[in-house]
Order: C-alpha cells, then structure tokens, then sequence
C-alpha cells in the first residue's frame, strides 16, 4: 500500500468515515485494533473493521437517528478505550449524527450535565452499571435510545421507557446494510462535541468538523509516516483529542493499533515491540523513573558505572546539539561553547558513548521492546531531564503541541529537526502568531507573548456558548490558546507555561511554576510537586514524595523511615518520620539544588515553605485529569488550609 496514494486519495474525501471503504479493499486481512487485555481478547481486521461500523450506523438509524440537512443529532458515546469504541464512534458519523465523547470514569453529574447541555437524543455507554449511574438523567432529557457496548442481558429491571440494547443486538438489527440511509456529509458537518475536562467551571463543549479531523489525518504525514502493518501501542483515552486524532492517523496509515493501559504498558512494550507509542508526559517520566530505580537498586560499583556514563553522554549530546545547531539559547550547559569546540567533544566523546551504549542504553531500548521507531510526547510540557534521557539511550522522543479546541496538532517536531526543549514547527497549513498580552501587538522571534493559532484544524466554537466562542477566536480567525511562548528565528515554538497558571508574587514578579516543577521532578525523591505563592512573598511547593526512593536513602543513612498507615516491620530505634528534621533537610537541599541549577534561574524562582503529601495525586481522587495533568485549581482547593498554614 502506497502512503503517498493514500494521501491523495484522503485529500478528497468529505468526511471521516470514507476512509475506511478505501483502507478496507486496499489492507482488508490487515489487522486494525488488537485487544489484549479484553475477556476473550479481540482482533478486528480492517475488512471487519469498516462491515461492523456500517453495522452500527444501521442499528442506530433504526433506533432513530436520521440525517440532518443542518445540524446533526447528537448520540452521546461514553465509554472507556476498546475496539468497539471505535466502531461506535465512525458508526454514529457514518448514520450522519454527530457524537458526544467522554470516559466512562467521569463523574456522573459531569456526564449528566454534557447529555443536558449537548442535546443528545441517543446514548452509547460501557455497560449497565454506567447506565443506572445516569439513569435518573435521562428521564428529564429527550434520550430516544440507549446502546451498550457490553453484550449485557437486559432485563426488565434495566428496562426504561426507550429502547435499549446491547452491542451484538444492535450489530444483529443492523446485518442487513441496504437499509443503511448514507448521509450527505460536508467537511464543514460537526464531527464531535468534545467537552473540556472542567477543572474549572463547567465544561464546554468543543465543536470539531470533519475537517478539523481530516486536516489532522492528512498532515502529520509531514511529521512522521508508519507503514501498513507497523504496530502502535494506544495508551490515551481515546475520547481524548490527542489519543483521537492519533488513532485516527494511524489507522489511516494501515498500522495495528494495540490497545494498552497504566497497568499493563510495560510489558506491553516488551511483549507487543511497538514502532509507536503516543502519549503524555507523565507516562514517559514513569518509564524514566522505572529505569533509575533499576539503577539504584544495582551494586553501588554498577551505579557508580551509570554516573559516569550518562554525564559523559550528557556533555556528548550537549555538544552534538551545538554541531547540529539544535540549540535553544537558556538551555543546556555548552551554550557559550563555539561550534569547533563542540565538535572537539564530540570527536572525544563519541566512543565514550558508544561503550554507555552497549554496556547501558541498549537495555533501556529492550526494555520498551527494542524497536520503537518514534515515542511521541504531547498534552504538556516535558522536562529538560527526560529530554536528555530518550536522547542519550537512543530514543527519538518528539514532541508536539495542541489543544482540544484545535484537534489537537499545531506544532510538531520532526525527526529531522529534533529541537528539544521546544514544541516544534507548526504543521502545514498552520500559522502561529505570538502577541503581547497588553498591547495586542505581534512580538518579534524571541520575544515572549501570547500564543495565537490560525488552521483548519482550529474548531468552530463552543456549542451553544458564543460569548465565549468570541473571545477565544477573534474575528480574523486567530484563536488564543492561553499559553505563554517565543517563536526562534527558524518558526520553533518555545512554551514557557500557562498565561492562566501565572504565579504572581508580592514584589510584582511572575512566575511560570511548570518550568520549575520540571526542574524539581529531576530528583529521584520527588514524584510530584505543585508550586503556590499567589500574592505572597515567595513560593512554596505541595509534593508527593517518592517513598521509596526515601526509605533506601534512609536505609543509606542507618534510619528507618516510619510511613503513616504502613506496617512497621523490623528495629524502630533509629525510626524517622516523614516530618523528621532529615527529611525536611533532604528536601531543602534537593529543591535548592535543582532549582538552582536551572539555566535561567532567578532568585525569585527560590522555593521557600513546603509539605509533604502521601496521597499522590491521581485520577481516582480527582487530582489529575484523564490525560494525568495535575488539576491545579482542584489541589489549591484540597489543601487550601495547609497552603495557608504555609504563609
């Protein structure tokens, strides 16, 4: 199959479900979603794949879905990531309605509030426990249907007043496909309501067309292109835009996409060897931390060996990035060093990296199966650290930038132009303009502003919310993404935070916390950490401890960390607590060090009072969102007292 046919041949389509006739008759024994983890597990060829959305869209336009000339029904899809995920998703556009997405983990008044506020006439949920979780809902609403993704008995307790069936059921309604009525679909057709997570506020709903999709399918080609049969493991919601828009592209391009999750993506890796994986920060920085703490666990005359091996890489590809003139002016510690220099260095340390290479990093690249083409990080900024880690043990991370409300891709870099620390150039067809937030004004390269983003992936509006549909998208088109950042003279972007997240102290100066906190994850004895300081004189931070990083420190120093709730086990004479004098010092060095150590450091980055928190900040407590982003007002709120306590 010829990517480049491909591609022409999508530039013509009109929506979103014609692709997959086209992928069908090119690639149909070609495996296109392979589930694991599911009882039994589940492969669906791209043949199968395309006659089961058809299907679906049958089964519900007998439940009463009908092609409309202007807006298209809404049939709300809630549901967590499998295969019949995606065939309820291009089912309802291939009946000519628009979907409503979200996880099925999401409160239940969150999801009441999207089905009120979305006017969905139909619902597609996980199983009946989620439908009794909204069952009230639905009474008030004008539901006309009910579908589970689960093959479910449905008995006359789960009954309502509306129908309801299970998938094999609807899959059965819908076998005969000539009574499938084909929409006329326009680029311009909603697609999606894809509503923001509401850390603050109530969410809204975010209006994606076919096009916004298609222009996203269409032009990542530019950034990375797979092969028909190249496998992708899927790990992000895929009711997320990102985890969308990518399963999306990579389906497109004839891969097999491999469905995976928190618990089982390590020895996924290992066992599936995956030439992709999409995914967030947080992710990436778990595989790194999961490789120090082998480290650290090691002999003391091993770690010794590791030390001396990834500083000597690092200075390695300090000066390579110089050579290669992949450097951004602030970051990294040759900055001043002169291009002859730098490939001295180079020169000198080349067979030093390649003994670390074979004697080190070939064993991390095992470890995550060892044929990983390309990692792709996105929906938040990746620390310097971890940058510098994929890169030394051969691991070609790119980075992109976007958001829900554009599809999401505005930024990617290539394999060709891996600058890091940025988000990349915009892909075609986008612009990127930086302004300063006062005067409005276009800011030269290198001056930092507000950005703006201007594409056919940038989203309509907010359903049913015009005011503020105006004032994120002005009316020459240019939205405002609420980040802060400069453009270099070759168009990267370079993100230095949220304008909303802005930390503003007393003597006036702001502060961009996610920068800092990037720099202080670097130690091994902080999982996660959370900066405040609004309106006082000095920062200060909530951190998650990594415990046991702590204990084998302690351990080091002849104590015994005491954990609150943990049972104690052996000697306690030499027991501390978390709250000890020792620990507290661990911390104060460690936050100084690492701050301080930050290429643009300024006094006023000095993290001043701190706590430690046990409980991490996770999905479950409601601390970090599906994509594992820390909900900052969320955790202001929960430890609102001992923020104040602090000051």
């Amino acid at each position: 199959m010829d990517n480049s046919n491909l591609t022409a041949q999508y530039q013509s389509v009109q929506s979103l479900p014609e692709i997959w006739p086209i992928l069908a008759q090119q690639i149909p024994q070609q495996v296109a979603l392979f589930n694991p983890h599911s009882q039994p597990e589940v492969q669906i060829t791209y043949s199968d794949l395309w006659t089961q959305i058809q299907q679906f869209a049958a089964g519900v336009q007998q439940l009463g879905v009908e092609p409309a000339e202007d807006l298209p029904s809404r049939v709300a899809l809630f549901a967590d990531d499998s295969p019949r995920w995606m065939i309820a998703d291009q089912g309802i556009l291939t009946a000519g309605a628009a979907n409503v997405v979200r996880g099925a983990t999401a409160d239940p008044q969150e999801l009441a509030y999207i089905l009120q506020n979305s006017g969905s006439t139909g619902l597609v949920v996980d199983n009946l426990a989620l439908l009794h979780k909204l069952e009230k809902a639905i009474q008030d609403l004008p539901i006309r249907f009910v579908v589970l993704l689960s093959d479910e008995d449905i008995t006359a307790e789960d009954s309502l007043s509306i129908p309801i069936v299970n998938f094999s059921q609807l899959i059965t309604k819908g076998e005969d496909m000539t009574l499938l009525n084909p929409p006329t679909t326009k680029l311009e057709d909603l697609a999606t309501l894809l509503y923001t997570s509401g850390t603050t506020g109530k969410p809204k709903g975010v209006m994606l067309t076919h096009r916004n999709f298609l222009h996203q399918l269409i032009t990542i080609a530019d950034v990375i292109a797979p092969q028909p049969g190249e496998i992708v493991l899927s790990i992000l919601p895929t009711w997320h835009s990102l985890g969308r828009s990518g399963q999306y592209y990579f389906l497109s391009r004839g891969t097999m996409v491999i469905y995976t999750n928190i618990r089982y993506f390590k020895q996924d890796l290992q066992e599936f060897k995956p030439q992709y994986m999409v995914s967030v920060p947080r992710i990436w920085e778990s595989i790194y931390e999961a490789a120090q703490k082998q480290f650290r666990d090691g002999p003391a005359t091993r770690q010794k060996l590791v030390n001396f091996f990834f500083g000597m890489s690092n200075r390695y590809i300090e000066a390579r990035r110089i050579v290669q003139k992949l450097t951004i002016p602030g970051q990294g510690s040759n900055q001043n060093s002169s291009t002859a220099l730098a490939k001295l260095q180079t020169i000198l340390l080349t067979p030093v990296h390649a003994l670390g290479d074979k004697l080190i990093y070939q064993k991390v690249r095992q470890a995550v199966g060892g044929k990983l083409k390309f990692a792709i990080s996105g929906g938040g900024s990746l620390a310097m650290h971890l940058e510098n880690f994929y890169e030394i043990v051969g691991i070609d991370l790119l980075v992109g930038y976007g958001l829900t409300e554009t599809a999401p891709v505005l930024t990617a870099r290539r394999p060709s132009h891996n600058l890091r620390g940025s988000a990349g150039r915009p892909i075609p067809e986008t612009e990127i303009r930086i302004i300063d937030p006062e005067t409005r004004q276009t800011c030269e390269p290198g001056y930092k502003g507000l950005v703006l983003a201007r594409g056919p992936q940038v989203m309509t509006g907010y359903f049913q919310n015009p005011e503020a549909t105006d004032k994120a998208i002005d009316p020459e088109g240019w939205f405002d993404t609420g980040d802060l950042g400069w453009l270099t003279p070759q168009k990267d972007l370079v993100l230095t935070g949220r304008a909303k997240d802005t930390i503003v102290l007393t003597n006036g100066e702001n502060i961009e916390p996610q920068p800092i906190e990037d720099a202080c994850v670097r130690s091994p004895y902080i999982d996660q950490i959370v900066l405040v300081g609004q309106d006082q004189k000095s920062l200060g931070a909530l951190i998650v401890p990594n415990l046991d990083a702590l204990k084998q420190w302690a351990s080091g120093q002849g104590l015994h960390l005491q954990v609150p709730g943990e049972e104690q086990q052996g000697e306690t004479e030499n027991a501390i607590a978390i709250d000890s004098q020792p620990i507290q010092s661990l911390f104060r060095q460690e936050l100084n060090l690492q701050v301080k150590n930050r290429p643009s450091f300024r006094p006023d980055d000095r993290i001043g009072q701190f706590r430690l928190i046990l409980e991490p900040f996770s999905i479950d407590n409601g601390l970090l969102t599906q994509t594992l982003k820390i909900k900052r007002p969320v955790v202001m709120e929960r430890y609102r007292d001992m923020i104040d306590e602090m000051y």
